[in-house]
C-alpha cells in the first residue's frame, strides 16, 4: 500500500522538492559529463549571456509559461515557485558544492545527480500544487494537439537539447543517462511522496 502524504505536508514538500531539484541540477552541472535537455540549454545560454544558470532558468521558465497562453493552462501556487525556488536553489547549490576533478567523483555527483533529481521531481509533481512551466507546457500541447504526452514530451526534448548543443552547451553521458533513468526514478518514487485526497472530500 502507498504511502501518501498529508496535507498538511504538501507545501513544505512542493518547497523541498523544488530545492532538491535545484540542487541535482547543479551536482550534474559540477560533474561536466553532460546535463539534462533543459539544461543543455540553460548552460548554452548561461555562457553566452553571462548571466547565472539560475537566472538563465527562470528566465527560460518565463518564456515557457507565456506558451501556455494559447494553450489556456492555468498556473499554480507550485508552477510560481517552480520558477523562483529552482533559480535561487541551483545558483545557491553552485556556489556551495565544489568541483571535483577525479573521474570517480565526478561521476558521483553525476548519478547522484540524477537519483535526487527522480526524487525531486516526484516530491514537488506529488504535492499537486500546480505543475511546473515545462510540464505544463507538455501536457497542455498534448490536450490540444491530441498527440501522446510520451512523443509530445519526446518532441520538446529533442528540440530544447539540439539547440542548447548547436549553442553551445555540454552534451554527454550525463545526457543519456538522464533521458533513461529519469522516468522510472520518478515513477517509482512517486507512490511514496504523492498527496491524494480523501474520499468523499
Amino acid at each position: 500500500m502507498a504511502v501518501g502524504v498529508s496535507p498538511g505536508r504538501r507545501l513544505p514538500q512542493l518547497f523541498l522538492g523544488l530545492v532538491l531539484y535545484g540542487t541535482s541540477m547543479a551536482m550534474q552541472i559540477e560533474a561536466a559529463l553532460g546535463l539534462a535537455p533543459w539544461d543543455v540549454l540553460h548552460e548554452a545560454l548561461h555562457e553566452r549571456t553571462g548571466l547565472s544558470f539560475g537566472t538563465v532558468t527562470a528566465i527560460t521558465s518565463v518564456g515557457v509559461l507565456l506558451c501556455w497562453v494559447p494553450l489556456r493552462q492555468r498556473p499554480g501556487v507550485g508552477t510560481v515557485a517552480n520558477v523562483v525556488v529552482i533559480s535561487l536553489a541551483v545558483d545557491a547549490a553552485l556556489a556551495l558544492l565544489p568541483t571535483p576533478s577525479a573521474v570517480v567523483t565526478r561521476l558521483a555527483f553525476l548519478i547522484g545527480g540524477v537519483l535526487l533529481n527522480g526524487f525531486a521531481t516526484a516530491a514537488y509533481i506529488g504535492a499537486r500544487l500546480g505543475p511546473g512551466p515545462r510540464d505544463g507546457l507538455m501536457t497542455g500541447l498534448s490536450t490540444r494537439t491530441g498527440v501522446s504526452i510520451r512523443w509530445v514530451r519526446t518532441g520538446i526534448e529533442l528540440t530544447v537539447l539540439a539547440t542548447g548543443w548547436l549553442l553551445g552547451g555540454t552534451v554527454g553521458l550525463g545526457t543519456a543517462l538522464y533521458a533513461l533513468a529519469i522516468g522510472p526514478l520518478a515513477q517509482a518514487f512517486l507512490p511514496l511522496v504523492s498527496w491524494r485526497p480523501r474520499a468523499g472530500a
